[in-house]
């Protein structure tokens, strides 16, 4: 059931205010799909970015990583900055740097300056999203509002989905480097837009407080070592010193962090914001899907390739099962709203498939048929696509309006956060899990040896590389061996990840049964 009640100011009315809204909405919605292009599109460019700047394998996995860093980092930052100076400004100034961080990163000679412009192109991609969904909150209204936001989900998916084909296009065609070229002209059409946003959108900051210096300074710190330690966990080895310590540091930071916000008068984040239940059920929604649905999104190619055999061009039709409903369902859930379906029901029905469909992808194995497991594919990306047009309008609904960026921005850094680890913590389970299988069972193979070494070349996909690797004597035998032992390391994972879903899918519903429609801070 949704009692949820819209609380934001309307936008403008009468025939000048549309065709603002109307731009405006475009204008978002092209930087909300660039963003995320980038996020699963740079991956593609890497081996050519390595080979032309012969980078080693860290640096340039930082390619990737940095700009995630940097978008978990400020996303709360620019939301609660945005809710100061204003949402127009605060996003207008976010896609500039993105555009020029950008250029900057197509112009790079070696990978340490592309990771420098990454990491600010993060930055400004934080701004777009926090600040985008503040915009449309505010922008619009109603059934309006209600579409827009089940846009902003499609257009969001379709990035993510898409990313990886273009970015293909275009390192195949132009090179490596109008992969960057190409976000950075998008962006700046966006800015061209500016003027007629401002217009659409109410005015909004000028609220004489100030920026949270230190709160955003405790927080930006506690997030750099908290993802550091989760994208460096894999490889330094999770009970490492280093990574323990990065740990220990966040947690102790945050700390600091909580006691420092409870004392400002505008603090950065409103931690009563937190004690309203369903604004903090609807913002664990996201990440609910990222261990249902973006850990599949990222690993189930390698395994597609891996343990059942099929090329790469296989693959990639074959995860469009699980891509399709995310740039159907979001429209979809939108349209069910307005015909009188609640809200949190589809919300609960898209935990229910998140959770049946991992469950039901325990089926794949390299025996199966396409078939066999189309549905499950299909009820795994609904699951991600029936909430990806409502969690946002829905969770900045229960907010002040005079708070929507700080809101958007909290909802997005644990969306983009619980991405971040979710990967990691899926890719470093199966690496253990495989490298427990290839040590047991590389004794039966004369000649084989170095197991570490050849479970986690295994674990990112490469049979071939690793059965090179091992030594064997009879590499077709040890190449099917590898075969079945990452196809039960991925089962074992498999079922590991539906768990976790499945208590974060009963937390959420906990929290979404009672508290407060609105938030009273």
């Amino acid at each position: 059931m949704s009692t949820q009640t819209t609380t934001s100011p309307a936008p403008p009315a009468g025939g000048e205010g549309r065709p603002g809204r109307t731009v405006t909405l475009a204008a978002v919605l092209l930087a909300v799909f660039v963003v995320p292009m980038s996020i699963s599109g740079t991956a593609v460019a890497l081996p050519e970015i390595g080979a032309d700047t012969h980078a080693g394998l860290a640096p340039l996995q930082w390619v990737v990583n940095a700009f995630n860093v940097a978008f978990a980092c400020f996303t709360l930052v620019w939301g609660s900055v945005a809710d100061i100076v204003g949402r127009v400004k605060a996003f207008a100034a976010g896609a500039a740097v993105y555009a020029v961080a950008s250029l900057g990163g197509a112009l790079a000679t070696d990978v340490l300056w592309l990771d420098a412009t990454r990491a600010l192109a993060g930055t400004g991609g934080a701004a777009i999203f926090s600040c985008g969904a503040a915009i449309i909150a505010t922008a619009f209204d109603g059934p309006a509002r209600a579409k827009a936001f089940a846009l902003f989900g499609t257009v969001a998916g379709a990035g993510v989905a898409i990313g990886p084909s273009l970015a293909g296009a275009l390192v195949q065609g132009l090179g490596w480097r109008w992969v960057f070229v190409a976000h950075a002209l998008a962006v700046l059409l966006v800015l061209l837009a500016v003027p007629a946003i401002a217009r659409a959108v109410p005015a909004d900051g000028g609220s004489g407080a100030r920026v949270d210096v230190p709160g955003s300074t405790l927080f930006v710190v506690a997030m750099v070592l908290l993802t550091t330690a989760v994208v460096q966990g894999s490889q330094w080895g999770w009970g490492s010193p280093g990574v323990l310590g990065l740990f220990a540091g966040a947690a102790l930071v945050l700390a600091v962090f909580a006691a420092v916000e409870n004392r400002r008068e505008h603090p950065m984040l409103d931690l009563g914001l937190l004690r309203n239940r369903r604004f903090v059920g609807l913002c664990l929604v996201p990440v609910a899907a990222s261990f249902g649905f973006v850990t599949m999104l990222t690993y189930l190619p390698s395994y597609l390739t891996a343990a059942t055999g099929r090329d790469s061009g296989t693959a990639g039709l074959t995860m469009l099962l699980l891509t399709a409903p995310v740039l159907v369902c979001p429209m979809l859930a939108a349209k069910l709203v307005t015909r009188g379906v609640p809200a949190l029901t589809l919300v609960h029905v898209s935990l229910a498939c998140l959770v049946v469909g991992d469950l039901a992808l325990t089926l794949f194995s390299p025996d199966v048929t396409i078939l066999v497991v189309a549905l499950p594919m299909l009820v795994t990306g609904a699951g991600m696509g029936l909430s990806a047009g409502l969690v946002d309008g829905r969770a900045l609904e229960l907010v002040d309006p005079a708070k929507a960026g700080m809101a958007a921005g909290f909802l997005n850094t644990l969306r983009l956060g619980s991405e971040a680890i979710a990967v990691a913590v899926y890719g470093s389970a199966l690496a253990t899990v495989l490298r427990s299988r290839v040590e047991d069972g590389i004794g039966g193979y004369a000649g084989a040896a170095q197991a570490r070494q050849v479970a986690d070349r295994a674990a990112g996909g490469d049979l071939a590389r690793a059965t090179e690797l091992s030594g064997a004597m009879d590499t077709d035998g040890f190449a099917q061996f590898l075969a079945r032992s990452y196809d039960s390391a991925f089962h074992t994972v498999l079922w590991g990840l539906a768990a976790v879903c499945a208590v974060l899918c009963a937390v959420i519903a906990t929290l979404l049964r009672g508290g407060p429609t609105r938030n009273a801070a």
